[in-house]
C-alpha cells in the first residue's frame, strides 16, 4: 500500500547482506517477507475499509485475513512454530495495517503485546506452555493489563484461583480466543497478569459498545463470574514496586506504548494517502480552473506540505524510539533502571508527536477535499474518528508530564501499561 510518508523501517533500499558475507541475511529476508505480507493484507483491507467500518460488525473476517497471512504468530519464536520476527518488524507491520484500517491495526497491536507479555511476565515453563498453546492453532489475544478501578479480584482457592469482577472496555474481546487481564490478589493486593480462555464458564462478554471510532477493534467489556483459573494461567506480577519490578520487566511499558505510536502514524499516513489520490482526480475548491494538486493551487500545496512535514517529523522521532527499544531488548538482563527510564521518556515523546500528527492530519486533510469530505460514501471521517478515539483512550497529557518530570527533575517515568 502506498503511503505519503515512509513507514517505519520499511524502506526498499534495506541492506540484505549479512555481516562478513556476500549473501543475503536471513533475518532481513524474513523482515522483507513479513513487510510484504503486511502490505498485501493492508491493500486487501483498504479495498472495502469504508463499507466494513460503516457496517460495524465484529471483525471475524478481518482476523481470518490476518491469520491467513501468518501475521498472528509473527513474534512467536521460530523454534516454537512462529514467525521468529522481532519488535522492529512487528511495529512496521502494525503501522502498515493501521494505514489501511486503524481499528484492525489496533486489534493486531494489542494481540502482539498481550501474547508477547505471556513471555515477559511468566516464568520459563509457563511461558513455553502459553506459546505452545498459541501456535497449535494461531490464537488471537485480547484484553488489557492497564490498571483499572475497581480492579478484578483474584482469590486463591484449592488448586488455583477464582477471578471475579468486570473488565472495562478493552480491545479485541469480541473476537479473542484468549484474554489477558490484570487481577489483584484479594489477600495481598498484588496485581498479576492472568490468562483466561474466552470459552470458560463464567466469562460473559458485553459487546454493546457505542464508541464513535475504532469500531472494528472489537472492543467491549467482560464480566468474570467466579471464573476458575489454573495456577499456571497466573503469569506473573505487575507490581510497580522496584523490589518486584526488574528493569527488563519494566521495559514492557515502552515496548507496548510504542505500538500506540505506530497506530497513530499509520492513521496519519493513511489519510494523507487517500486525500492525495482523491485530490489528484478532483478540482480545486477555491479556483475551479486549477486541478487539485497542481502547482497552480498554492493553498492546497501548502497544506499538503505542512501535514507531510508534521507527519515525517513524528516519524523520525518514532524511528529513534524504535531503535532505542530494540537496543534495550538486546541488553536483556543487563538493562538498567536508568536506561529503561531514558528509553521510556523517548517513547513518551514519540507518543506525543504521533498523536499531534494524527489528530492534525485527520482534521486538516479534510480541508483539502472541502465540503465533499462530509460525504459518508467517501469515508474520510473514519480517519478522524479513529485517531480521536485512540487518543482519548491513550491521552498524551500524562506522557508530556512524564517527559517534563524526567528532563527537569530526573524522575523515572512510571510503569504504565497501554490501555
Amino acid at each position: 500500500m502506498g503511503v505519503a510518508t515512509a513507514p517505519s523501517g520499511a524502506g526498499s533500499g534495506a541492506d540484505l547482506t549479512a555481516p562478513g558475507t556476500t549473501g543475503p541475511d536471513p533475518a532481513v529476508l524474513d523482515r522483507a517477507h513479513w513487510l510484504r505480507a503486511a502490505r498485501e493484507t493492508a491493500e486487501d483491507l483498504a479495498t472495502d475499509a469504508v463499507t466494513r467500518e460503516q457496517a460495524g460488525k465484529a471483525p471475524f473476517d478481518e482476523v481470518a485475513r490476518l491469520r491467513e497471512a501468518g501475521l498472528l504468530t509473527l513474534l512467536v519464536p521460530a523454534d516454537s512454530g512462529g514467525g521468529g520476527a522481532d519488535w522492529t518488524t512487528a511495529y512496521a507491520v502494525v503501522r502498515e495495517i493501521s494505514a489501511a484500517d486503524g481499528a484492525i491495526g489496533q486489534l493486531l497491536g494489542c494481540h502482539y503485546f498481550l501474547s508477547w507479555s505471556a513471555l515477559s511476565f511468566a516464568d520459563s515453563a509457563r511461558a513455553t506452555e502459553a506459546v505452545q498453546r498459541s501456535t497449535r492453532k494461531p490464537l488471537l489475544w485480547g484484553g488489557g493489563l492497564a490498571r483499572q478501578e475497581p480492579p478484578l479480584r483474584l482469590t486463591r482457592k484449592a488448586g488455583g484461583y477464582v477471578l471475579e469482577g468486570r473488565q472495562s472496555y478493552a480491545t479485541g474481546v469480541l473476537v479473542a480466543d484468549r484474554l489477558a487481564v490484570r487481577g489483584e490478589r484479594t489477600d495481598t493486593g498484588e496485581p498479576f497478569a492472568v490468562v483466561v480462555d474466552t470459552a470458560r464458564p463464567g466469562v460473559r462478554i458485553d459487546g454493546d459498545s457505542d464508541v464513535f471510532g475504532q469500531r472494528l477493534a472489537a472492543g467491549g467489556s467482560v464480566d468474570f463470574d467466579a471464573v476458575p483459573v489454573a495456577a499456571g494461567s497466573v503469569l506473573g506480577s505487575l507490581s510497580a514496586d522496584e523490589e518486584v519490578l526488574s528493569p527488563l520487566t519494566a521495559f514492557t511499558s515502552p515496548v507496548g506504548r510504542l505500538l500506540s505510536v505506530q497506530i497513530l502514524l499509520g492513521i496519519a499516513e493513511g489519510v494523507l494517502t487517500e486525500v492525495r489520490e482523491y485530490s489528484r482526480a478532483g478540482q480545486s475548491l477555491w479556483h475551479p480552473a486549477w486541478p487539485v494538486g497542481s502547482p497552480s493551487d498554492p493553498r492546497i500545496l501548502t497544506l499538503h506540505g505542512e501535514l507531510t512535514v508534521l507527519t515525517r517529523s513524528a516519524s523520525a522521532l518514532a524511528e529513534q524510539a524504535v531503535r532505542a527499544v530494540h537496543g534495550g531488548l538486546a541488553r536483556g538482563e543487563d538493562l538498567s533502571y536508568d536506561e529503561c527510564a531514558e528509553i521510556s521518556a523517548l517513547v513518551a515523546m514519540a507518543e506525543a508527536a504521533a498523536s499531534r500528527a494524527a489528530q492534525e492530519s485527520t482534521t486538516r486533510a479534510l480541508d483539502v477535499v472541502g465540503a465533499r469530505s462530509a460525504s459518508s460514501r467517501l469515508g474520510f471521517d473514519r480517519f478522524w474518528r479513529n485517531a480521536r478515539t485512540h487518543a482519548l483512550y491513550e491521552p498524551v497529557g500524562h506522557r508530556l508530564r512524564d517527559v517534563g518530570d524526567y528532563f527537569l527533575n530526573g524522575a523515572h517515568p512510571p510503569f504504565v501499561l497501554p490501555a
